[in-house]
């Protein structure tokens, strides 16, 4: 296995990070396994987003866990893709609209 900088086996290790602030700890877990649950949207729906998420903002560790999530909790492959390229639109939108801001500035600058 290629050795990379993010190590599959820190995910397990995710609650250790209440060990040096427990309070706080404490209460972003509280807060992140009461979002979690069903509510308006599914579990599955949640997770789904969540793997969305994760691939927006390029975290290994969270798209393991809402990958994995996704599948528990009832997703198929198609939906998990199609969450990926929801959140790949999305993220190529908001690069491409602060191109409006480039060329106002542009537009400015030329006048």
């Amino acid at each position: 296995m290629e050795k990379t900088y993010y190590n599959p086996a820190d995910l397990a290790k995710f609650g250790n990070i209440a060990e040096w602030q427990p309070e706080m700890g404490r209460k972003f877990f509280d807060y992140y396994g009461e979002v979690f649950k069903e509510g308006a949207l599914t579990e599955r729906e949640k997770a789904l987003i969540a793997l969305a998420v994760a691939h927006a903002v390029q975290c290994p560790y969270c798209i393991d866990a809402y990958t994995s999530d996704s599948l528990q909790k009832g997703a198929d492959e198609a939906q998990m893709m199609e969450a990926v390229h929801v959140a790949a639109a999305i993220k190529g939108g908001s690069l491409l609209v602060h191109g409006v801001q480039m060329m106002n500035k542009a537009k400015d600058l030329s006048m």
